[in-house]
Parts: structure tokens; C-alpha cells; sequence
């Protein structure tokens, strides 16, 4: 196969195209077919030998890729040969193959394609546990993201908005600032030409911010803590300018404020169920159109050492993408409930639903149906379902007590709000033909086995128990039994009773 090799360590005009063995995969590993790269900061420093993480050499980079799976270890249960995945593969990514360990690999979500995928956990991984576990930033606060226009830069401005900040977005040029202003930015600070700190007091009124995000690092560092606000919180989040600032132990004391380091790849490794519902989270908001990667230019292979050094001379906004091989991709659809026609065609792809209809009905007593595809719980949707039912319970609504009081922080989902999502995957597993009407107006033997939290993502299965004659139709009843993505116990399980007519 062809890879992009460090033979030694130095800059990315030193790495070569070469042809190399495939990798070989442990009994916990899966090989994925790569059709695209992220390109990151972590890959010029590994090469290096700048990282934390020191592969052997000869090695390629490339921690962030999308593919196809093309084998699978004997242990890998959750994944098969054909899944659109995307991986964090720490290194070896700029390569036609690259094997990762299952724990680090993620089916590529309905309707996103290879490029957006190869280059989205990362930057926005980053940024939202920065945001939301290092900053606990607030709806309201001000925030000031330095290298703005940066991939986990620019990924913070637009999840600082979608979370309810004031955001102030820094960078060299202004032609960097009208894409951070394009991501929804409040305030722009072009320090090339603005002194950072008498902005910041001008937008402020002099109160200063209330966090920081700073992925560059070097002589804007201390500017930027010197306008901090009362009790405001420091993200030491890279240093992509290369110098690590040297700050005066004093000015912490005198704002009273913190300096928070952020080490992503370490926070997914050792809390991996709270970056679990992270991803889950930004699935969520990916899903719902509120945050989309912004992608600055795509490489071949043979362009990755050009890719990098683009990245080394702050030349990409947003994010650079290796396009590994000359594929054509057609974007998968997002799935929604559908009906079967007259023809039998449904409205939307769907995860091989079966198809039913009311005359034979009865012949598919005992059948069991396809798997739903990932639903992600959003904290919006708790929030939803706690006005209509007017149950305002504390572990439900109440993020800030949860943050304090629940094991990881997470708030717990209504079991009703769980059991009711039956209804909407059960469209998902049946088309409905010759039917006028369905109604779901039933559930029965309900069990709770596991909680669904805020941000879980959850699926379900299902099975034909029985079909009894009404007036006019039938009542379908349908055993449930829906999971929750990292838990061994089912989030739910009972029976669905549906009137068709």
C-alpha cells in the first residue's frame, strides 16, 4: 500500500510517498480501507518528535481518518467489514490502511460524507471538552478564542455560539476574521494591526473576558490574561506559534483566576463515557444543521507533506483534509419515518425496514426486524419533553446540579421520554402498506433496565409477538427492546401496541 513515511524526524518537506505492508491488526483492532485524513497541529509536532505520543519510526501521521472497514479481530463485536467509520487513530492515518483499535472507532453518522467526517472529532472533540469540562463555560459569558480561525479555533467560535456565549474572535488577517464572523463570531480582533488588550477592555467595558481559548500560545498569551475577568477561566490549549508563553505567577493571584490546561487525547482515553456523550452531543448539533466543519482545502496523498506545511505556516482556515485515492462518494441520506406506497416505495433510504401489509399481516408473527439506526438524547430534548409534561425534576433539567452532584456530571432523561422514542423508530423498522392509518397507543411490560443520559445515543430492535383482529384493522403488538451505545443492560424493554386500520 502507499503511505506518507517519517523516516526521521524533522520537517514535512522531509516525508516521503512510499510503498509499504499493509498493518497487521490485533485480535481488538479493525483495518479500515482510509478515504480521508484529517490534517491536524499533533501531526507536525509528531514528526517532529515534539508530541506526547512517540511512535516508532518508520511511522506516517495522521491521528483523524474516515474509511471503510475492511477486516475486523476476532474480539471486535459492534463493527463488521462495510461500516462508514471514522477513527482516532493517534498516528498512521496518511495511508491507503490503517488499523485502530476498536475503542477509538465511531460509525460515520447518516448523511455525513468521508471528507467531513475525517476531520470533525478532533477539532470539535477538542473544543467542546475545553468549553464545556475545563471552562464550564455559561450561556451569557464572554468568550475570546485566539487563533480564531484555526481548526479547533474556528470549532470553538461556532460552539461557543451555540452555547450561549458573547464570543470575540482573534486572528492575523481579516480575510481569517470573515470566516470567523461567517461562524457567527460577536466580535473581531485582528491583532496584526488592534492591540488585544485595549480591544478587549473596549468590548468589555473594561470587565474583561470570561474565558480564554488559546490553541496558538506565544506573545498574545499573557495579553490575553492580563484581560481576564473576576474568576474567569484560562484554556492552555496548544501552542501552535511554537513558543510556550512564560506567565507571571502574580496575575492569576490578582484576577482570581485559573489557568486550565486542556489534553484532549488523554481526557478521551481515561474518562471515555464522558467523551462518549460529548460526541453524542455534537452529533446532535451536527445533525441538526447548528455546527458545520469548514473545509479550507483538500490534498491528495502525494500533497500531505505541502497540507502540513500550510498548517506550520498558518495558511489553512478551518481545516485541511488528505484525500486518500481518487473515489466518488454520493453523500448518504439522513433517515426519517416513511410509508410505503402503492408501488411498495418508500419515502427515504431505510435500514432494511419490513415491509407490511394489512392483508397478510399475520404471516409475520414472530419475525424479528432490522436495527434502528443511532439516535443521539439531547439535553434540548429532555428540556422539551419536561415542559410538556410539566415534570421539572432536578436530574432531568437542573445541568449545573447535575454537573455537582451526578457521577459524570450528565443530567438523566425522563423513562418516559426513552419508552415514547419507540414510536419513532418504529417507523424506521416497518413500512406500512395498504395502511391508512397507524396509531401507537400502547405500551405494555415496561422495563428500565439502564438510564438514558443527556447526549446517549440509543437504537432498537424489535420483534413481531402477535396480531389480533379489531373493527376495521388490526392491533400489532411489537416486542422493544432499545440500547444505549456503550452500556451492556437495554435502556428499555416491553411491548409497543399499535392500531393499524
Amino acid at each position: 500500500m502507499k503511505a506518507v513515511l517519517c523516516t526521521a524526524f524533522g520537517l514535512p518537506d522531509s516525508l516521503r510517498v512510499a510503498e509499504t505492508p499493509p498493518p497487521k491488526i490485533e485480535s481488538t483492532d479493525v483495518l479500515i480501507q482510509v478515504r480521508a485524513c484529517g490534517v491536524n497541529f499533533p501531526d507536525v509536532l509528531i514528526i517532529q518528535n515534539k508530541y506526547q505520543i512517540k511512535p516508532p519510526l518508520p511511522f506516517s501521521p495522521g491521528g483523524e481518518v474516515s474509511g471503510e472497514i475492511v477486516a475486523v479481530g476476532e474480539k471486535v463485536k459492534q463493527l463488521k467489514i462495510g461500516d462508514r467509520v471514522v477513527a482516532l487513530s493517534g498516528w498512521g492515518g496518511f495511508a491507503e490502511q490503517v488499523a485502530v483499535n476498536v475503542n477509538r472507532v465511531f460509525p460515520i453518522p447518516p448523511g455525513m460524507d468521508f471528507i467531513n467526517a475525517s476531520c470533525t472529532l478532533y477539532t470539535y472533540g477538542t473544543s467542546y471538552h475545553a468549553l464545556k469540562d475545563r471552562a464550564n463555560l455559561k450561556a451569557g459569558e464572554t468568550l475570546l478564542v485566539l487563533g480564531a480561525a484555526g481548526g479547533v479555533g474556528l470549532a470553538a467560535v461556532e460552539l461557543g455560539k451555540v452555547m450561549g456565549a458573547k464570543v470575540i474572535a482573534a486572528a492575523s488577517s481579516q480575510d481569517k476574521l470573515t470566516v470567523c464572523r461567517e461562524k457567527g463570531a460577536d466580535y473581531l480582533i485582528d491583532y496584526s494591526k488592534e492591540d488585544l488588550k485595549t480591544r478587549i477592555k473596549e468590548i468589555t467595558n473594561e470587565k474583561g473576558v470570561d474565558v480564554v481559548y488559546d490553541p496558538v500560545g506565544g506573545a498574545l498569551s499573557e495579553a490575553a490574561l492580563r484581560s481576564m475577568a473576576w474568576k474567569g477561566r484560562y484554556l492552555t490549549v496548544g501552542f501552535a506559534s511554537g513558543v510556550i508563553p512564560q506567565f507571571p505567577a502574580n496575575l492569576p493571584l490578582l484576577k482570581g483566576c485559573s489557568i486550565v490546561g486542556v489534553f484532549w487525547g488523554s481526557f478521551a482515553e481515561r474518562e471515555p463515557q464522558q467523551s462518549l456523550q460529548n460526541f453524542g452531543a455534537l452529533l446532535a448539533w451536527i445533525t441538526a444543521g447548528k455546527i458545520k466543519q469548514h473545509i479550507d482545502k483538500i490534498y491528495s496523498l502525494e500533497e500531505a507533506p505541502a497540507a502540513l506545511q500550510d498548517l506550520m505556516d498558518r495558511k489553512v482556515k478551518g481545516k485541511a483534509v488528505i484525500k486518500v485515492g481518487t473515489w466518488t462518494e454520493v453523500p448518504t441520506e439522513v433517515l426519517t419515518p416513511r410509508v410505503a406506497n402503492a408501488n411498495n416505495e418508500t419515502s427515504a433510504r431505510a435500514p432494511k425496514p419490513l415491509v407490511l401489509n394489512l392483508k397478510d399481516i399475520k404471516k409475520h408473527i414472530g419475525q424479528s426486524l432490522a436495527v434502528s439506526d443511532w439516535f443521539t438524547v439531547s439535553q434540548e430534548m429532555i428540556n422539551d419533553f419536561a415542559k410538556a409534561t410539566h415534570d421539572y425534576q432536578w436530574i432531568h433539567v437542573d445541568t449545573e446540579k447535575a454537573k455537582e452532584q451526578m457521577p459524570d456530571g450528565k443530567t438523566i432523561a425522563h423513562g418516559y421520554l426513552t419508552m415514547s422514542l419507540a414510536s419513532k423508530f418504529f417507523f424506521e423498522l416497518l413500512a406500512l402498506k395498504g395502511v391508512t392509518t397507524s396509531i401507537n397507543y400502547g405500551l405494555n411490560k415496561a422495563r428500565f433496565p439502564a438510564v438514558v443520559k443527556s447526549g446517549s445515543r440509543i437504537r432498537m430492535s424489535g420483534r413481531i409477538m402477535n396480531v389480533e383482529d379489531m373493527p376495521g384493522g388490526v392491533k400489532l403488538f411489537l416486542e422493544c427492546k432499545i440500547e444505549v451505545e456503550g452500556e451492556e443492560k437495554p435502556a428499555y424493554v416491553g411491548e409497543l401496541i399499535t392500531a393499524l386500520y
